[in-house]
């Protein structure tokens, strides 16, 4: 039988996590509204991470077993999603080297 939140997430996967998320709302240009929806539920960031474990059975044949672990457990922790808001306040690399749209 697979567990959920079984090991930790290490420092360095997290932060993996928070550049790839950081990463896909960069590309459709949302940052400010993730910044804005992340700094709304950030309160609730322990009971999302446990929502999502409590609609694993559903959520996993979909997205599968390693995406709803992760996740979940990324999404548990205030502190990522800090991280994951300063990255999104980071200017973006293509906006220094003076590409302008």
């Amino acid at each position: 039988m697979l567990r959920l939140w079984d090991k930790p997430l290490s420092e360095e996967e997290r932060k993996e996590i928070a550049e790839k998320i950081a990463k896909e709302i960069k590309k459709r240009k949302l940052e400010a509204a993730a910044i804005l929806a992340l700094e709304m539920h950030k309160p609730l960031a322990n009971v999302a991470g446990h929502a999502a474990l409590a609609f694993s059975p559903f959520l996993i044949p979909v997205l599968g077993f390693e995406f709803v672990d992760r996740y979940s457990q990324f999404f548990s922790e205030r502190e990522n999603i800090e991280m994951l808001i300063r990255l999104l306040e980071e200017p973006s690399r293509e906006d220094e080297g003076g590409e302008k749209t």
